[in-house]
């Protein structure tokens, strides 16, 4: 399975997610105010149960969980993850089995992968801080990994998640209807989106530009035009 590791840039450093982070996360999801479409715990126990249930899924494969680290303080201001972790090689079997890899599961890494799971404090968004995560995961996914592609996921009436995706240059693959029920109870419609392995180079450079924007661009003005990735998943295991 897909080993743990810490992913580092400029003003954001990714750590792999620990009992440990629970106080921290906790305290940086107190502001509730931009979490309408987004599972976030809230206090300590709710913390501490949200990161037991994220290494659950990564001791089954299912998933590798990132502890977000503010560079310029070390502080945690939220948290983002890999998941639905696809593995294409060995003997064709039907039905497939997704997310058992062939051979050693030690050393094995996903041929596919979703990433999602996303929020960040309210201090920390608009900082670029969320850019930089995205930038150093999908590296970290195309040019480690090689995987062939990365998915995205977002409630359809997260206009500000969707534009997000698009600008960043992933496609829209569409809208699956009624598919599952969002954090307020209502029935959800999901956007789908992909990045693929021959596409990279190009969502790259388009996030690197994003990114450059988001560390000269006073935050007021960052945070209206140009926090490049989405926060927001409407229920467990829905990504955005």
């Amino acid at each position: 399975m897909a080993a743990p590791v810490v992913l580092t840039g400029r003003m954001t450093r990714l750590e792999p997610l620990a009992m440990h982070h629970a106080e921290a996360l906790a305290e940086a999801a107190e502001d509730r105010t931009t979490y309408a479409f987004t599972p976030v715990p809230h206090g300590l126990d709710a913390a501490r149960g949200y990161v037991d249930r994220a290494l659950a899924e990564q001791a089954v494969g299912r998933a590798l969980p990132f502890a977000v680290v503010s560079a310029a303080d070390g502080r945690v201001v939220g948290c983002t993850r890999f998941l639905e972790l696809d593995h294409w090689q060995g003997p064709m079997v039907w039905p497939p089995v997704p997310g058992i890899p062939y051979g050693d599961p030690a050393t094995a890494v996903p041929d596919a992968a979703e990433v999602g799971n996303t929020w960040l404090a309210a201090r920390a968004q608009g900082t670029g801080i969320n850019t930089e995560a995205k930038l150093l995961m999908l590296r970290h996914a195309f040019e480690t990994w090689g995987v062939r592609r990365i998915s995205f996921r977002a409630d359809a009436r997260n206009v500000r998640s969707r534009a997000a995706i698009e600008r960043l240059g992933a496609t829209c693959e569409g809208v699956r209807r009624a598919h599952s029920r969002g954090l307020d109870g209502v029935v959800r419609n999901t956007a789908f989106y992909s990045i693929l392995d021959d596409e990279w180079p190009t969502a790259r450079d388009i996030i690197e530009l994003h990114l450059a924007a988001a560390v000269t661009v006073p935050r007021h003005i960052d945070r209206l035009a140009s926090e490049a990735w989405p926060t927001a998943s409407t229920a467990p295991g829905v990504s955005a």
